[in-house]
């Protein structure tokens, strides 16, 4: 499997970790491997192996100066390709500098993010384009925080579309009002927490896609139409998920080893906010906490709830206001995550129909990984491929309606907000 993830172009780092030239290094642990990220005088980002080769003091404790880092220790010097460019501790006339090499990955900024690329270099992809290269800098927004349990774990959250009708329920949920929006079309944000938490078993249909795999979790609406939460898996780690009317946001589950995930997210259009459909942010009728930079989308998003503090589960809230008990949104997920430790034992879990989508993820990853073992290209790399088509969506159904076009080219909505400058809307994402 980690040699399936190498062959991705990988988020490092955010490009906001490394501000300016020559400005602090930064430790990056990343599939396993301890590394140390630093930006040159010229501004290229470098991402090389923490050890010095030399006799491998850390290299984080080097100097980011003249277009190269320098170990503290006898002033080996190193560039963003790894290159020994300077060895001042060795005779003058000595070559030897030209013979040492650090190991080096290749890098490349979009959305916000330092990616890279470390599989073997004969079989570098190209990077893919889910539509942040052509935002600019005063567009950008893209966040990470830490969750230390092992990346598949903590990709099944976002991937379980049952779960959103128990652990992020809360009690106000049955006094709002109707709206009327209940009928066929988009409805507002605050009704679909009302469908979520009418019908707690939703039934759920997939359909594999070039990417990965699409799905839905179909409820009935308390006026008997059909809702529909439409969610994406990408390979390898990327998951996009349901929102009103549709969304192009990717969150992606990035191992740091097998024990420890950096969970990213990034946007991929310009968003102006609210437009027609979906009214009130998804979020502004709950009693739910959210972080700053949560809420900004921009920079390292800090754990004010962990194991260590219960998540700051307070038993009379989850009696009488919510059902978890946890006060903040993300951090519910992280407490039935993490709680299963740093890697589950899968061989325990007895899986029903609501894990369709997660036995399918599963599936997919071991077989590409095989496929991968046995000489095969990874999936969806392609130079050639669309990845700013990759949508997910959320809508109740007219009775001969197709799920499956929701999201696509050949959605109404997704035509009239793709169409020309047309920005996307991205109610309650």
């Amino acid at each position: 499997m980690g040699e399936l993830l190498r062959r991705y172009w990988t988020p490092a780092l955010l490009v906001s970790e490394l501000p300016a030239p020559d400005s602090d290094p930064v430790r990056v642990r990343l599939l396993g491997e301890d590394l140390v990220a630093f930006r040159d005088t010229n501004g290229r980002v470098g991402l090389i192996q923490e050890n010095c080769p030399h006799r491998g003091a850390s290299l984080y404790f080097g100097r980011n100066e003249e277009c190269g880092l320098r170990c503290p220790y006898h002033g080996w010097k190193f560039d963003a390709d790894g290159a020994c460019v300077d060895m001042p501790s060795e005779p003058p006339n000595s070559v030897f500098k030209d013979k040492v090499k650090a190991t080096a990955y290749p890098t490349h900024e979009s959305g916000g993010i330092v990616w890279t690329y470390m599989g073997p270099a004969d079989k570098i992809t190209p990077f893919r384009d889910f539509g942040t290269e052509s935002l600019e800098p005063d567009q950008v927004a893209a966040t990470k925080l830490n969750t230390p349990c092992n990346w598949v774990q903590a990709m099944e959250g976002n991937l379980d579309t049952s779960h959103i009708s128990w652990l992020h329920q809360w009690n106000g949920v049955d006094d709002i009002p109707d709206d009327g929006s209940d009928k066929p079309g988009y409805p507002s944000n605050a009704m679909s927490w009302k469908f979520w938490k009418h019908d707690r078993a939703p039934r759920l249909e997939i359909e594999d896609t070039w990417y990965g795999f699409k799905y839905v979790g179909i409820r009935d609406t308390p006026n008997g139409h059909k809702h529909v939460r439409m969610s994406a898996f990408v390979f390898p780690y990327n998951t996009v998920i349901a929102s009103v009317p549709f969304s192009t946001q990717h969150g992606l589950f990035v191992p740091i080893d097998d024990h420890n995930t950096w969970r990213y997210s990034f946007s991929t259009r310009v968003n102006p906010g609210l437009q027609e459909v979906g009214g009130t942010n998804l979020f502004a009728l709950s009693p739910f906490e959210f972080g700053p930079a949560e809420v900004g989308r921009n920079g390292i998003i800090p754990r004010r709830y962990t194991a260590e503090n219960d998540y700051g589960i307070d038993r009379e809230e989850q009696r009488n206001v919510t059902y978890s008990g946890v006060r903040e949104f993300i951090s519910q997920d992280f407490m039935v995550t993490e709680s299963m430790g740093p890697i589950y034992d899968r061989t325990q879990e007895k899986l029903g129909t609501s894990d369709k989508a997660i036995i399918r993820m599963r599936r997919l990853l071991l077989a590409a990984a095989r496929s991968v073992a046995d000489g095969g290209e990874p999936p969806a790399v392609a130079q050639d491929l669309d990845y700013k088509s990759i949508r997910s969506a959320e809508k109740i159904l007219e009775p001969d309606e197709d799920w499956r076009v929701l999201g696509t080219a050949d959605d109404p909505m997704v035509q009239k907000y793709d169409a020309g400058n047309a920005r996307v809307p991205v109610a309650g994402s």
